[in-house]
């Protein structure tokens, strides 16, 4: 099994910056495809980010690209969401997701293992 707990939420401003982590425990999981996804009140859950283990394979929604960036630590077990020039509707829980295999990657069925979220607010 895999367990992973988010991290970093919190109320910011529009334009501010957060980082989001999500830790990983249960398996190694440096060869896990690991996504952050959202979900607002009212709203489906929807893609954020996505990262593969196999070099450069990283995807962003259209809506954060340019904004956020995905990435792995060191040790492969955390992965990090850098939230910058937050907007209004960037409000949201955010949830860290991973799965061994991924077919499609903005698919939130694709991935096996979620965390419990951390809130996200943005005010303007």
């Amino acid at each position: 099994q895999v367990q992973l707990v988010e991290s970093g939420g919190g109320l910011v401003q529009a334009g501010a910056s957060l980082r989001l982590s999500c830790a990983v425990s249960g398996r190694t999981v440096s060869r896990y495809v690991m996504g952050w996804f959202r979900q607002a009140p009212g709203k489906e859950r929807e893609f954020v980010a996505a990262i593969n283990w196999r070099p450069g394979r990283i995807y962003y929604a259209d809506s954060v690209k340019g904004r956020f960036t995905i990435s792995r630590g060191n040790a492969k077990n955390t992965v990090y969401l850098q939230m910058n020039s937050l907007k209004p509707e960037d409000t949201a829980v955010y949830f860290c997701a991973a799965d061994s295999w991924v077919g499609v990657y903005i698919t939130p069925n694709e991935y096996d293992y979620w965390g419990q979220g951390t809130q996200v607010t943005v005010s303007s």
